[in-house]
């Protein structure tokens, strides 16, 4: 194996791509580390979903990871034909950069379920380019496209436009990927190249590890987008060739073009992104007359203990008694609070509880590990005397492990929403998101999928499926154990072996994006300081980019807002009872208002009229 590298992977779809790659993380870093690759780039399309993950996993590697997206770009002329464009990250300012592009075309630019970048955006008067790499996307890139037309003036006036939206840092990037017509772009390619003095770089396109993979992708693509494997009318985008390969095949591959190769590796050398990982950034809580944050929240939790022993002792004698105890615990709290770094984030859960319990918006007593704090109860986050149920605070706080407190915080269903509008009215709403999720292909749900687009019977499907044992953690390898019949059907019948091996390639796989249940971050900045933000086409529910273990890695905190349908019916119940007690009140009023008047028409009828007294003879 070669001790100085020939060539790095600078384009590579994963899983995070959702529509169109099956490579997990894991398997693309030991690939990597097998072909003494230093440096390896994942440029999933239009998001950074799995960028920490990758970070992480190839830096305790020791592979260099190099973070960037495969953007769309916005045809003005025809919306319906975007092009394509590499975006790598030379530094932590390109990657903040990337963050603003890609958030942006997610509020601002989507079509058809593509987030787009205009070109505009990329001027040096709006967002600009400053510390990112461009490859202009081989057959797909907008200079690519152009040339597939045999219109090398027009390509060569394009070339020049995005190399001075790139000055130094823009290169033509071509691919021998399998394609009909690729020789005539990568020459044309070259020649554009030698035209301008533009640097031409090789990729290959990477959307599955082993050739054998290939047909599993395909299914993959056909469950995205709702396509039958065997139908051939289907777009077919992607070819055999577009797997994981060595740098000796690169080699073999662009034996004729060696400075395409080697360019591969000055990129991967000018990129140099470090993300600082497991430092928290809470968000600055305003306090009056910019009073510290440890001194208002002694002064706050003292007040709201005052209050709190006044209800719970209302003897005054026993209350006095009571007091030492209280503030003793109180203060070792607060003490342990303000050393960890803690003050801001208990102010900042206070603040929105107490709003909500002010706003008619139910919220739960507390629970969890959170309600063994004396802090909490007297600020009004949890309604639990910790010490009348001997609570230990240590469970929830802990000098000597040191992690982020977490309060689960129960709301009304209905009323969330409303306490979340307040925390983005009172930190801004840049700076306030919910979280993303994602859904996998479990292994009855991937039975399901690839039966589909197999085209098979749905009740054959549904009997294979029904196989899978209903099991927490449950595998389609385990399940084989457990259940013979998936085995014996597997050798008699070619369908079943053939619906279960793609199944097995795409078990695990992420499926699709969804929205944390409860979890909302505030950040100390706008989100897109910290990651890019991400929202469905037609909604304006924006989440991280990066899900709840990512994002308070890179520094986000993260608040619980549960909404718990518990506290909505019982809420729905109090004002029922009170409606209706008020109505009987009403009607029982009405009731007595109306026997009086009959009683006094009745009496009017049977005696003489009324004669004042000072109508009477002395």
């Amino acid at each position: 194996m070669p001790t100085v590298p020939t060539f790095i992977h600078l384009r590579m779809h994963s899983e995070y791509s959702i529509s169109d790659g099956i490579v997990r993380i894991d398997s693309a870093v030991a690939k990597a580390v097998a072909d003494n690759m230093p440096a390896l780039a994942l440029t999933d399309l239009s998001n950074l979903f799995g960028m920490v993950k990758f970070y992480e996993r190839a830096r305790g590697k020791g592979i260099k990871p190099i973070i960037g997206c495969d953007v769309w770009i916005t045809n003005e002329n025809d919306r319906d034909k975007p092009s394509r464009l590499l975006l790598l990250c030379k530094s932590y300012s390109g990657y903040l950069l990337l963050c603003r592009l890609l958030s942006r075309a997610y509020r601002e630019n989507q079509y058809r379920g593509r987030a787009e970048i205009k070109k505009s955006w990329l001027n040096r008067n709006e967002i600009g380019t400053n510390g990112l790499i461009a490859l202009s996307g081989s057959h797909i890139g907008e200079i690519g496209m152009v040339l597939m037309q045999d219109n090398f003036i027009q390509a060569k006036k394009l070339a020049q436009e995005w190399s001075n939206l790139f000055p130094d840092h823009f290169y033509i990037e071509i691919q021998r990927a399998g394609r009909t017509n690729e020789e005539v772009i990568l020459q044309n390619s070259l020649l554009l190249s030698s035209v301008l003095s533009l640097p031409v770089v090789a990729t290959q396109p990477v959307q599955f590890l082993t050739p054998e993979e290939y047909k599993a992708h395909e299914a993959r693509v056909c469950i995205a987008e709702g396509y039958v494997l065997g139908d051939r009318r289907r777009p077919k985008n992607f070819t055999e060739q577009q797997y994981f390969k060595t740098q000796a095949e690169m080699e073999a591959l662009f034996t004729d073009i060696p400075v395409a190769l080697a360019n591969s590796v000055e990129i991967a050398k000018r990129c140099n992104q470090i993300l600082e990982l497991g430092v928290n950034r809470l968000p600055l809580f305003p306090t009056p007359n910019n009073e510290s944050l440890e001194k208002y929240l002694n002064d706050q939790a003292l007040a709201g203990l005052e209050s709190r022993m006044k209800t719970l002792f209302p003897d005054p004698a026993k209350r006095d008694s009571k007091i030492p105890q209280y503030r003793k615990r109180l203060d070792f709290e607060a003490a342990t609070i303000v050393q960890m770094g803690f003050a801001g984030y208990f102010l900042i859960v206070a603040d929105f509880i107490n709003w909500a319990k002010q706003n008619a918006v139910p919220v739960g007593p507390g629970r969890g590990s959170g309600a063994g704090s004396l802090v909490a109860y007297s600020l009004g986050i949890t309604d639990l005397d910790p010490l009348r149920y001997d609570l230990l605070f240590e469970r929830f706080l802990n000098p000597e492990r040191v992690s982020m407190p977490d309060f689960d915080i129960d709301f009304c269903q209905d009323g969330r929403e409303h306490v979340i509008d307040y925390v983005k009215q009172k930190y801004g709403s840049e700076s306030v998101s919910q979280i993303v999720t994602f859904g996998t292909m479990a292994a009855k749900a991937v039975i399901r999928d690839v039966g589909r687009v197999l085209d098979l019977p749905y009740n054959f499907v549904d009997q294979l499926a029904k196989l899978v044992p209903f099991e927490l953690g449950m595998t389609l390898k385990k399940a084989r154990e457990i259940e013979p019949q998936l085995n014996q059907r597997a050798q008699n019948e070619e369908e079943v072996r053939t619906l279960l091996e793609l199944a097995e390639r795409l078990e695990g796989i992420t499926r699709n994006v969804g929205m944390h249940a409860g979890g909302v971050l505030i950040a100390s900045g706008k989100i897109t300081d910290f990651c890019p933000v991400y929202c469905a086409d037609s909604t304006d529910s924006v989440v991280s980019q990066l899900d709840k273990d990512d994002v308070e890695k890179i520094g986000l905190v993260k608040f619980d807002f549960l909404g718990l349908r518990t506290l909505t019916i019982l809420d729905w119940t109090v004002r029922y009872i009170r409606q209706r007690d008020s109505e009987l009140d009403n009607h029982e009023n009405s009731i007595v208002t109306k026997e009086i008047s009959q009683e006094v028409a009745k009496s009017r009828s049977e005696k003489p009229e009324f004669v004042s007294l000072g109508t009477l003879p002395l």
